[in-house]
C-alpha cells in the first residue's frame, strides 16, 4: 500500500480540527468523534491546546482511504505559529486547506496558500460549514479564485446552503466550468470538447488529478465537518487526485525531523519523513544542520526505538497514537525514532541538502527577556527554555546578564504559550518583558585589526578585515593566509568565534551581509592553544567592525489591504502616519487593493485601527519581508559577549569567568 502524506491548514476557527476530527471517525480510525469545545479531539493532545482550542504544534495520524494509506499531518493554524507550518509543508505531498463557507478568504488563508504554491504542494480546498446560517455555495468560487490567485474545479455542488438540512451533490459530467478550467492548460481536452466528446467522469479525474500536481488547479470540496456532508467526496479526493510518494529502497536515506517531543522517561522523540532509502532500529545514521551562521554541521547518532506511523481500525482514544514498533520505516512513510540526545526539528538525515535545510519562512522579529519569578529558578528557567529550543529552535534562547533569558518569537500567543508549558512541565513561572523588534546591522564601510603575538594577553597572531556583503549573503569568512598556516583546531577556533561575535554588532544586533577576511595568523609552536584564539577574536573582528562602522535596519512587512473604494484616501493616509510607503493601488469592482510596505513595528497598531476605519469591511494582509535604514539615533540591545568594544571591560569579563 502506498502512502500519501497530507497536511490540513486553515484560518482560525474554520474548522480544520474538526475536519480531522472527522476524517478519522468516518475512516473507522477513532470510536467517536472528539469536540475542540469540550477538548476531546485526537490530534490536539497537549492540554493547552485543548483548553484554548487552538493547535499549536504538529500532530500525526494515519488512515486508509481506498488503497492509499494517508498519515495526516494537522498543523497549527494561528499565524504566530508559521515555522511549525512550514515544517510540516516540507514533509508533505498534498495538502488540504479549510475555509469557511461563511467568513470565505481571511487573512491567514491567504499568507497559507502562498506558502503552499511556493513551496509546490498541490492542494485541494474543502470549503467547510455550508449548514451554518450565512454560508455560501458556487458563488465562493469567484472569492477563492480572486482572493488566492489560483484556478479552482468544484467537484461537488452544495443544495440548501445556510440551512442545518444543507447537503452536497455530484457536479454534472458535462458542467462547463470545471471543463472550461481544465481546459485551459489541456489542448486535447479542449479539442474534445469543442468537438462535443464529453470526457467520462473516470476521465476527468485523471486529467484534474495531473494538473493538481502540477499546481495548475485546486479542486474544491463543498461540506461540512459537523455533519460528514462532503467528507465522502474529499476523501476519493485524497486518494485520487494527491500524488502518493513512490517508495525507493534502494537509494541512499534522506529524511527530515519535523517534530522533537519528550518521552515519559524524557528522551527525545523525533518524528522523522523519508524521502528515500529504509532506517532500521540500531543503525548508525549521519544527520545535518543549519547553524545560524550560515554553516552546516553533521553529526551521527544511532536510533534504539522505531514506531512507524501505521493506520488502526476503531481504535480508542486511549490507546496513545497510530504508531506501532516495526522493523523498518520505508520511503514515503513517517517514524517516530529515539536514540539521539542531539536531535532537532530541522535536522536532515543524508547527505546535506541546500534547499531542505534552508529556512522557507521568515525568522522571528520579536525578542523577549524572561526571568524567573523566584531568582533561586533562574537556571532551571535558561535549562527549560533551552529544552524548548529542541522543539522549536527558531525561539534561540541565549543567557543575558542577571540570571536572565532572551527569547525570540512571532507573538503574544506564542509567548502566553512559552510560559503556560514553562509552568506545566517544567514547574518553572516565568515573567516576560514587553518585546521589542529585532534589528539588524551592515556594514557601511572596510575596516581592519591586527593583533600580534607578544603584544596582546593571548598567545596569537590574529588580523582581520571587516567589508560589506551583497544583499542576502548573510556572514562570509575567507582566508587571504596561507592555506595551513595554523593548525586545523586554531583555525577551527576563528571560524567558530568570528560567527558567534556576530551576533551582536556595534549597536548589540545581528550583523548581516558582512565579508570577514583572515588576513594574519601566528602562534607559539610550544604554548598556544585553542582558547587563545577563541578569546582574541572578539578583540581584533569588534575592532575592524568599529573602524568599519554598520548601520542598524528596521525590519518590515509586505503587505495587502482591501477596502471600499469610498475610504481609499483615508486608509492611504492612515498608511502614511504610520510609515508605510505605497507601491500599488488595484482596483476592483467595489474596493481597492492597496500593496506595500510598513515597518513591523507598526503593523499590529494599522490592524487595530482598520476595523473602525473601514467600518469592518476591510482586509488586512502582511508577512515579514525586507528591512528599511533606521532614522535618527540607532536602538541599542544590550550585550551579552563582555563587551569586546571595551578592552578592558571585555579582559575582566574573561577573568571572571575563568574564576
Amino acid at each position: 500500500m502506498l502512502t500519501v502524506n497530507i497536511g490540513i491548514l486553515a484560518h482560525i476557527d474554520a474548522g480544520k480540527t474538526s475536519l480531522t476530527e472527522r476524517l478519522l471517525f468516518d475512516t473507522g480510525t477513532i470510536d467517536r468523534l472528539g469536540s475542540v469545545d469540550a477538548g476531546t479531539t485526537q490530534t490536539d493532545t497537549d492540554e493547552i491546546e485543548r483548553r484554548r482550542g487552538i493547535t499549536v504544534r504538529t500532530a500525526v495520524a494515519a488512515f486508509v482511504a481506498g488503497s492509499a494509506q494517508v498519515n495526516l499531518i494537522d498543523t497549527p493554524g494561528h499565524s504566530e505559529f508559521v515555522a511549525e507550518v512550514d515544517r510540516a509543508l516540507r514533509v508533505l505531498d498534498g495538502a488540504i486547506l479549510v475555509v469557511s463557507a461563511v467568513e470565505g478568504v481571511q487573512a491567514q488563508t491567504r499568507v497559507l496558500m502562498r506558502s503552499l504554491h511556493t513551496i509546490g504542494v498541490p492542494t485541494l480546498i474543502f470549503v467547510n460549514k455550508i449548514d451554518r446560517s450565512g454560508a455560501r455555495g458556487d458563488d465562493l468560487l469567484g472569492e477563492l479564485e480572486a482572493k488566492l490567485h489560483v484556478r479552482v474545479v468544484p467537484m461537488n455542488s452544495v443544495r440548501d446552503a445556510g440551512t442545518p438540512a444543507a447537503r452536497v451533490a455530484p457536479r454534472p459530467r458535462d458542467d462547463p466550468m470545471p471543463l472550461e478550467v481544465l481546459s485551459d492548460r489541456d489542448e486535447e481536452l479542449l479539442a474534445a470538447v469543442a468537438g462535443g466528446d464529453v470526457p467520462s467522469r473516470e476521465e476527468l479525474l485523471e486529467r484534474t488529478a495531473a494538473q493538481t500536481a502540477l499546481g495548475h488547479v485546486n479542486p474544491v470540496f463543498f461540506g461540512s465537518a459537523r455533519t460528514g456532508a462532503g467528507v465522502e467526496e474529499l476523501l476519493v479526493g485524497v486518494e485520487r487526485l494527491l500524488p502518493r510518494a513512490v517508495p525507493d529502497d534502494s537509494a541512499v536515506a534522506r529524511g527530515m525531523i519535523f517534530r522533537v517531543e519528550r518521552g515519559r522517561a524524557g528522551e527525545k522523540i523525533g518524528y522523522l519523513r523519508l524521502f528515500a532509502g529504509s532506517v532500521r532500529p540500531r543503525e548508525v545514521l549521519t544527520w545535518s544542520r543549519s547553524l545560524p551562521s550560515g554553516e552546516v554541521a553533521e553529526y551521527t547518532g544511532q536510533i534504539t526505538r522505531l514506531e512507524v506511523i501505521a493506520p488502526a481500525r476503531r481504535r480508542s482514544r486511549s490507546s496513545g497514537g497510530n504508531h506501532h514498533a516495526q522493523t523498518v520505516l520505508a520511503a514515503g512513510n513517517i517514524g517516530r525514532i529515539a536514540g539521539i540526545p542531539g536531535l532537532r526539528v530541522g535536522d536532515w538525515l543524508g547527505p546535506p541538502d541546500p534547499d531542505a535545510l534552508r529556512h522557507h519562512f521568515p525568522l522571528p522579529q520579536w525578542e523577549t527577556v524572561a526571568r524567573a519569578h523566584r531568582p533561586e529558578h533562574a537556571g532551571r528557567l535558561h535549562a527549560a527554555l533551552t529544552a524548548l529550543a529542541d522543539q522549536d529552535p527558531l525561539i534561540n534562547a541565549r543567557a543575558i546578564p542577571d540570571g536572565q533569558t532572551s527569547v525570540l518569537l512571532y507573538g503574544e500567543i506564542q509567548k502566553e504559550i512559552v510560559a503556560e508549558t514553562l509552568a506545566r512541565d517544567f514547574d518553572v513561572e516565568a515573567v516576560f518583558e514587553p518585546a521589542q523588534i529585532v534589528h539588524l546591522e551592515r556594514p557601511v564601510g572596510v575596516g581592519a585589526a591586527l593583533e600580534e603575538l607578544g603584544r596582546n594577553p593571548f598567545l596569537a597572531t590574529i588580523g582581520l578585515r571587516v567589508e560589506p556583503a551583497a544583499p542576502g549573503s548573510g556572514v562570509t569568512f575567507s582566508r587571504e593566509t596561507e592555506l595551513g598556516a595554523l593548525p586545523l583546531s586554531f583555525d577551527t577556533a576563528i571560524v567558530g568565534t568570528v560567527y558567534q561575535v556576530l551576533e551582536q554588532g556595534l549597536y548589540g544586533w545581528p550583523v548581516t551581509d558582512c565579508a570577514v577576511f583572515l588576513t594574519h595568523s601566528g602562534f607559539d609552536n610550544a604554548t598556544s592553544g585553542g582558547s587563545d584564539f577563541r578569546h582574541l577574536t572578539p578583540l581584533v573582528l569588534m575592532q575592524a567592525l568599529a573602524r568599519a562602522g554598520t548601520q542598524v535596519y528596521e525590519p518590515c512587512h509586505e503587505f495587502e489591504v482591501e477596502a471600499p473604494a469610498d475610504i481609499l484616501a483615508a486608509v492611504i493616509a492612515r498608511l502614511a502616519a504610520f510609515e508605510a510607503v505605497i507601491a500599488a493601488t488595484t482596483a476592483r469592482a467595489t474596493s481597492w487593493l492597496v500593496s506595500g510596505e510598513i515597518p513591523a513595528r507598526r503593523v499590529a497598531d494599522f490592524v487595530r485601527e482598520l476595523p473602525r476605519l473601514s467600518g469592518g469591511e476591510g482586509v488586512w494582509w502582511s508577512r515579514p519581508h525586507g528591512d528599511r535604514p533606521v532614522q535618527g539615533a540607532p536602538p541599542q540591545r544590550a550585550r551579552t559577549d563582555g563587551n569586546p568594544l571595551k578592552r578592558d571591560e571585555y579582559l575582566r569579563h574573561l577573568w571572571l569567568r575563568s574564576q
